[in-house]
């Protein structure tokens, strides 16, 4: 009994990561298409993006707390702000533009949406690996000093930004507050999220007020892995463990919630 249940689970396991597999696929020819650098947009895109802001700090001489060059100090940054703040934007509304696939079985709405992170994540990851590989090649920054503190940073942040991007995915399906109110929130989540400053450098006051974002402390304890014993990081991992967590359980739930009444028109 035992097996044959173990053996179902294994071949559901099996058919939704083909799905998923062929959902990427579509997602990535319809987003990047076949012409020009096509895939490759993937993470030429973001890169853009964070050596524009690189080069804009360097200009203009943006102070950031620490002696820490300004290029590894933007990357480590606007790197992670991208990795997470992408993603809800790729789920707010998503399920609509891909309602016909859900005439088949085995689409479910999950399924549309960890297509769409995936693509998130896998660009931002590159972006990153690329340019930091490109700025320690030019001398403009160390290797990291602790691998695994980045790598283990890196996937805080993703998890946050997955779990945040499936519950808002889910709750725009249901209200549209959502859609009209995310924008305007990531825009002001981005100065507060350790991108641009040292916890550290901050009074001890707006220490405790800004260590309630989670995605703080994935920052800090990345920026501890690459920087080491340069910076005082400051992170509470269980707990932003414990709200990756209760995000995730929420966007599961509503997901659930919303496969239920989710039919193509």
């Amino acid at each position: 009994m035992r097996g044959t249940h173990r053996s179902t689970l294994l071949h559901s396991w099996a058919i939704q990561r083909r799905v998923i597999g062929a959902l990427l696929i579509r997602e990535s020819l319809t987003r990047y298409g076949r012409h020009n650098i096509g895939f490759l947009w993937l993470f030429i895109e973001p890169m853009i993006f964070t050596v524009g802001v690189t080069a804009l700090w360097t200009f203009s001489g943006a102070g950031h707390g620490s002696n820490l060059p300004i290029a590894a100090f933007a990357v480590t940054g606007y790197s992670s702000v991208l990795l997470w703040r992408n993603m809800p934007g790729r789920t707010i509304g998503g399920l609509g533009p891909n309602m016909q696939l859900m005439y088949h079985r085995n689409v479910r709405a999950i399924d549309v949406f960890l297509a769409r992170l995936t693509l998130e994540v896998l660009g931002a990851t590159m972006s990153f690996i690329v340019l930091s590989s490109l700025f320690t090649f030019l001398g403009w920054m160390s290797l990291p000093e602790d691998i695994l503190k980045v790598l283990f940073g890196w996937f805080m942040l993703a998890w946050f930004g997955t779990a945040l991007a499936i519950f808002l995915g889910a709750m725009s399906e249901r209200t549209e507050v959502i859609e009209k109110t995310w924008h305007p929130a990531s825009y002001l989540l981005f100065p507060l999220s350790g991108a641009g400053f040292l916890v550290d450098a901050l009074p001890k006051n707006a220490q405790d007020i800004i260590l309630l974002l989670p995605m703080v402390h994935g920052v800090e304890i990345l920026r501890e892995g690459y920087f080491g014993s340069a910076i005082h990081a400051h992170y509470d991992m269980v707990y932003m463990a414990i709200v990756n967590a209760i995000l995730t359980l929420l966007g599961l739930a509503n997901t659930r919630i919303i496969s239920q009444t989710a039919t193509p028109k």
